[in-house]
């Protein structure tokens, strides 16, 4: 019974066309990579900056390896911790303009981290409905009381407010990862301090993306960064190496590296890592090219895309003006046939389906990278265009 249960949940996945699998890369990650013995144009990487496979911290990684090893053997707080890690901590601090920040193994872990400890039973999590699963885990764990209002709406936000009880903790992304909007910080901001909250950003996909030397979303909208603000950043997209990191007021990094479940009881990122990663922050910092290239690449993208769904209106673009570019086509059956057939020619754009996005909303989620090149643009879209075509035609 137990088995047949399983294999029930299986075959109805597969029946809605929700099913998953595993690919295998058999290259470097960059624009063009062998995947499953296939030569393929990725556009669904979140390598923003394309540092994931650039030489510099390539090298800087075997210098670690050499220096420290190939892994940390322990917890940050029994003798994890190494000299490649504080100096990453205090390079990030200095690089945001912010007291101190802590590493994480992983950007899930630091959400986690962070809501369930600020936050417990008889205090309220106000949460944006489009947050990444891991912040909605995080106040899951936390045991408070959380409450969702609607997607970006600061009134719906006000009103939660009002109805919180304890400590209150604001949470958002900065960047939807699924559409490629952005939250409204400075609205957000207004929000906390009325309310005497926290606000919790997670900047995953704009630290070094977005903002002066990539700095996020709050040196985009020019927003000075208050005490009751706290931000966590990923390293694995646009830093191109792992891990993640949380930056703060001394005394949040500090109850976090007192209490802070998912970073007591894990053992360190590997030291080589945060060796890599300082090479890269110093690329971000050093290299606004890059950031240049890539929007000039989302604008070529974005206005490809938006030139093709006027031909085919069933089909649209999302209002993003960010490296991520969903296509909206709706049904989660159609959007599978889709990154199918541009597979067949070529290209991985994955579909993303229900649960990671709301039933009739299931979509293509093309992400360019600075490594793209115009040529590999246009090929992308005269490929869309060849399915959009064959899809009117039908």
């Amino acid at each position: 019974m137990r088995e047949q249960n399983l294999q029930n949940r299986l075959e109805q996945l597969q029946q809605q066309g929700l099913g998953r699998r595993l690919r295998h890369a058999q290259s470097p990650q960059a624009p063009v990579m062998l995947i499953d013995g296939q030569r393929v144009s990725a556009f669904c990487s979140n390598d923003y900056l394309g540092l994931a496979n650039h030489p510099d911290i390539k090298k800087a990684m075997i210098a670690g390896v050499e220096s420290f090893g190939a892994g940390a053997g322990s917890a940050h707080l029994i003798n994890g911790h190494f000299e490649s890690h504080h100096l990453l901590q205090t390079e990030l601090a200095n690089w945001l303009g912010v007291p101190a920040t802590l590493l994480f193994s992983t950007g899930y872990m630091a959400n986690l981290a962070v809501l369930s400890t600020l936050a417990g039973r008889g205090d309220t999590i106000i949460a944006d409905k489009l947050n990444h699963a891991s912040l909605l885990d995080g106040a899951k764990l936390s045991g408070a009381k959380l409450r969702r209002f609607a997607h970006g709406d600061l009134d719906a936000a006000r009103r939660q407010l009002q109805q919180a009880k304890g400590t209150r903790i604001l949470v958002t992304d900065a960047v939807f990862s699924m559409d490629g909007d952005c939250a409204d910080l400075a609205g957000l901001n207004t929000l906390a301090e009325e309310f005497d909250a926290w606000l919790v950003v997670d900047e995953a996909h704009s630290f070094g993306v977005l903002g002066d030397q990539g700095r996020g979303l709050f040196a985009q909208q020019a927003l000075p960064v208050a005490k009751h603000v706290i931000r966590i950043g990923t390293l694995g997209k646009a830093f191109g190496t792992a891990g993640a990191f949380i930056a703060a007021q001394k005394q949040i990094i500090e109850i976090l590296l007192q209490s802070a479940r998912p970073y007591l009881f894990t053992t360190a990122q590997p030291p080589a890592i945060a060796q890599a990663t300082r090479c890269a922050l110093n690329i971000i910092r050093q290299q606004p090219q890059l950031q240049t290239r890539l929007f000039a690449h989302v604008h070529r993208l974005r206005n490809g895309l938006t030139t093709l769904t006027q031909a085919h209106p069933s089909w649209s673009i999302m209002p993003s003006a960010t490296p991520i570019q969903p296509l909206v086509i709706g049904s989660a059956e159609q959007a599978s046939k889709l990154a199918q057939a541009l597979l067949t020619d070529g290209f991985l754009v994955p579909a993303i389906r229900p649960p990671t996005v709301p039933a009739g909303s299931s979509r293509l989620r093309f992400t360019v990278s600075a490594a793209h090149t115009e040529q590999q643009i246009e090929a992308l879209l005269a490929a869309v265009e060849k399915q959009m075509e064959q899809a009117i035609n039908q």
